[in-house]
């Protein structure tokens, strides 16, 4: 009786099964990013809007994404109000500027607004004790810069990336060229010469960010390698001197170094690896670069500026 019964309910259940797979599954609203889940019961999505919107790739993710679009003529008029009174501090694409603004695309502040009654009292009072100053702007233009920096938002990539359109030039040729040879000739005159190495540097490296960059990482940082890039100059490498307890002495270029193991490039182009034993075998290293890491510890804004400047010129 009971193995009747058990095949019986065996047979039902492999009847529901099968009558299961036959139904079209159930539609399900895919999740939204970053809020969990489908929207609720009865609502929809918000429809992507327009250029002015600030959607350009596919439906609305984050709040920022979702707002109505905006009058096209607030739009700029926001734009041009907040260039000229916003832009120094915070940049012209509200990612900071260089008096020292913070990024505004990030600002929790500026997400959480609606229509400017967050913004408006920041701008109107300031922020005691930083460099927030309160600035006499209209409540009507406080609404536009609030409405232009939510356009700016929308339009970003979803990690708060730059917003769509010509990349910014920025100057950073703001030192004194007077000032940075003397710095250059007190900190850098040993190992370089105008005159020598760095002759005609200007025009080898004419953009003045990828020059600043240069300089500062003492080469390292003359920009990505993909496809086919320079490799780093054999000046800039370290150099290893291995004394084994022998006294023989391998000199050659520093390919790994660790506690265990020691390998030097040798000038034939074959290499030798060393097991190392706390101080055996004794292991110089010569690094062309350690003057660079040095002037990190006591280079200052206005010192590289300053240098900049200089080396700008070396055409």
């Amino acid at each position: 009786m009971k193995f009747w019964t058990g095949a019986m309910a065996a047979a039902v259940l492999g009847l529901t099964m099968a009558a299961a797979a036959q139904q079209p599954p159930a539609t399900q609203p895919p999740p939204t990013e970053g809020h969990g889940g489908p929207p609720p019961p009865g609502t929809q999505a918000p429809p992507p809007a327009g250029p002015q919107g600030g959607f350009p790739q596919g439906p609305p993710r984050f709040p920022a994404h979702q707002r109505p679009p905006v009058d096209p003529a607030v739009l700029e008029r926001g734009r041009g109000v907040y260039v000229g009174a916003c832009g120094a501090c915070h940049g012209v694409d509200a990612r900071g500027g260089q008096l020292g603004g913070p990024n505004l695309l990030r600002s929790q502040l500026v997400l959480n607004d609606q229509e400017g009654e967050l913004i408006a009292p920041v701008v109107k009072n300031g922020r005691p004790g930083t460099l927030m100053v309160p600035l006499a702007i209209a409540d009507a233009d406080i609404k536009a810069i609030a409405a232009y920096l939510h356009g700016l938002q929308a339009q970003g990539s979803n990690q708060g990336g730059p917003p769509p359109g010509p990349p910014v030039e920025l100057n950073i040729l703001l030192g004194d060229a007077k000032a940075g040879e003397k710095y250059f000739a007190a900190r850098c005159g040993t190992c370089h010469s105008p005159a020598a190495d760095l002759q005609g540097l200007a025009t080898r490296v004419p953009d003045p960010k990828t020059l600043q960059n240069l300089w500062v990482s003492g080469g390292r940082a003359s920009g990505p390698r993909r496809g086919g890039g320079r490799p780093p100059s054999a000046k800039s490498q370290p150099t290893a001197t291995v004394t084994l307890a022998s006294g023989e002495k391998v000199e050659g270029r520093l390919l790994r170094i660790d506690d265990f193991l020691v390998t030097v490039g040798l000038a034939d182009g074959t290499s030798r690896t060393f097991r190392r034993d706390g101080d055996v075998p004794a292991v110089e290293v010569k690094d062309p670069l350690d003057g660079h890491r040095d002037l990190l510890l006591v280079l200052t804004d206005a010192n590289m500026h300053d240098v900049t400047a200089y080396l700008a010129t070396l055409k």
